[in-house]
């Protein structure tokens, strides 16, 4: 019985994990692109704002010129990321989440 659980936690698991990343990376589809308009919008201006501090030649830029551009840069970041969503887990991180229920069980 005890076996018989482990093996289908296991291979839920483990569809679960396999199946996740592939579906990331599928395009969006017409019905979130149409429910979030403003969102690809802010993306697409902050995409275009990274190329165009990344363009930028810094050697004629001051030292606060640049600190104030590398702080822009993280500040786009992370708003990229809030407005992006998703979860993502590394590697890493499943083989460690692996182990403690080995090691629980």
């Amino acid at each position: 019985m005890k076996a018989k659980f482990y093996f289908s936690f296991i291979a839920l698991f483990c569809a679960i994990t396999f199946v996740q990343p592939v579906l990331a990376n599928e395009p969006a589809t017409k019905t979130e692109a149409v429910a979030d308009p403003a969102a690809e919008l802010r993306i697409a201006e902050i995409e275009a704002r990274v190329n165009e501090l990344k363009s930028m030649d810094r050697s004629s830029m001051t030292r606060a010129e640049r600190k104030a551009a590398k702080k822009e840069l993280k500040e786009l970041k992370k708003e990229a990321k809030a407005l992006g969503g998703g979860v993502y887990l590394s590697v890493g991180a499943i083989i460690i989440i692996i182990l403690l229920l080995i090691l629980i069980f």
